[in-house]
């Protein structure tokens, strides 16, 4: 969700005590599951395909190293992680009072 959707959240945990660290931990903990999560399905998908291309095609030699799966993991959470610093920065950055006044 983009910080503009999650104005009044972020002023409320602010308002309660929550330091700027924690709401870049929360936004950066988010990035990385949802793009882990993605990267998992991702490769459970090529995976699929490979096993399903092999079936059918029994000459054509398919398979998924594990190096390539993993290396697929690690760029998507990277990817989460380098795309997710902004906002995360934009949310800690929010004075309280004025996140509460939004709507």
């Amino acid at each position: 969700m983009s910080v503009t959707e999650r104005t009044r959240e972020i002023g409320v945990r602010k308002a309660i005590g929550a330091r700027r660290m924690d709401i870049i931990v929360q936004f950066l903990t988010e990035a990385v599951v949802l793009t882990g999560l993605g990267g998992f399905v991702g490769m459970a998908f090529g995976w699929i395909i490979s096993m399903l291309a092999r079936l059918i095609f029994p000459s054509l030699p398919t398979s998924v190293p594990l190096w390539a799966a993993g290396l697929g993991v690690v760029v998507s959470v990277g990817i989460g992680l380098f795309f997710g610093i902004w906002p995360a920065n934009k949310a800690a950055r929010l004075d309280p009072v004025v996140a509460l006044r939004y709507e």
